[in-house]
């Protein structure tokens, strides 16, 4: 038994059981990764996956508690390298953050810069997605932290830290009749054709409740995964923009209007995630501070292995 052949495992289970993706993941042969996958089941002594032909079809009732042993295994030696590199070089090494568009347009510049003032020798490396990819690649090992609206709650092998709160505005070209309309009513709203998030992102699903909690079904003219393009198309005429309030730049967003409509959706939360269980590096645990300072730096460790519901914005 060695590293190698339990890293050959998990990758193939990350991939769906796909062996020509995870030996491409591992810069290795797909022939090589189905060998030392036998070399290990037969020291085991139980397969690991089922078989058809030549192609992995399933996970046996031993390999799915196989995979997850193989996965601490693998956290672990992870946090003994991140403890290794932060007594020896404290403050060089890499930070990958999952993150959403939004995130990285409109919060996080602010954060990135103080970071690197501090920490200049940390590569940083901002990774983005949706937000269910953004939890699966902390999940994995791919990206140290996500931060994200929606998803990152539900998935139990991550820590969750709420960071900030904030509103939807509603967004229309200067002199719509909808600006004249006071006060504001998702009625009114939803008399004309709307241009929003799609449907994993930003808030999306709360915007959605609000209209259906009144009955109403305003017609969807377009989503978008980012704020700017959603702007963009609403000043073409397509409709009216639903967006995050963080995303409008009043003074340079031209031609456009931002409506309060705190009394209409309920205030988001926008959450950090890190792996149950990582060791966080000194820089790390600084980055999660500069955009969450009411965390305190002593407790995110300890968080790694508990739940985070005590903390609260």
């Amino acid at each position: 038994m060695n590293l190698q052949q339990l890293r050959y495992v998990s990758e193939v289970a990350r991939r769906d059981l796909n062996v020509s993706q995870a030996a491409e993941a591992l810069h290795t042969s797909q022939p090589g990764v189905s060998k030392q996958i036998r070399a290990l089941e037969e020291e085991l002594g139980v397969a690991i996956f089922v078989r058809q032909g030549r192609r992995f079809a399933a996970v046996t009732d031993a390999g799915r508690e196989i995979v997850a042993v193989v996965d601490r295994i693998l956290a672990e030696m992870a946090n003994l390298k991140a403890v290794g590199a932060e007594y020896a070089h404290r403050e060089r090494g890499q930070l990958a953050v999952a993150v959403t568009h939004t995130q990285a347009r409109y919060a996080l510049p602010t954060v990135v810069t103080a970071f690197k003032k501090r920490f200049p020798d940390v590569k940083l490396k901002l990774l983005q997605g949706n937000p269910r990819q953004l939890a699966r690649m902390v999940v994995t090992g791919e990206a140290d932290l996500a931060i994200a609206t929606e998803a990152l709650d539900e998935y139990p092998e991550l820590v969750t830290l709420p960071c900030y709160q904030w509103h939807h505005c509603v967004v229309v070209r200067s002199g719509h009749p909808l600006a004249r309309v006071k006060p504001l009513t998702l009625a009114a709203i939803a008399a004309y054709p709307l241009v929003t998030y799609d449907p994993t992102f930003a808030g999306r699903s709360a915007v959605d409740r609000a209209f259906a909690a009144r009955g109403l079904h305003p017609e969807i003219a377009l989503t978008a995964l980012d704020s700017d393009v959603i702007k963009s198309y609403v000043a073409l005429g397509l409709g009216v923009g639903i967006i995050s309030a963080r995303a409008f730049r009043k003074g340079k967003d031209e031609g456009l209007r931002a409506l309060a409509c705190d009394h209409l959706f309920p205030a988001q939360t926008t959450r950090l995630a890190y792996r149950r269980g990582a060791y966080l590096r000194a820089y790390a645990v600084e980055f999660i501070r500069l955009l969450a300072p009411h965390v305190r730096a002593e407790d995110l460790r300890q968080l790694a292995g508990a739940a985070a519901e005590n903390f609260s914005i």
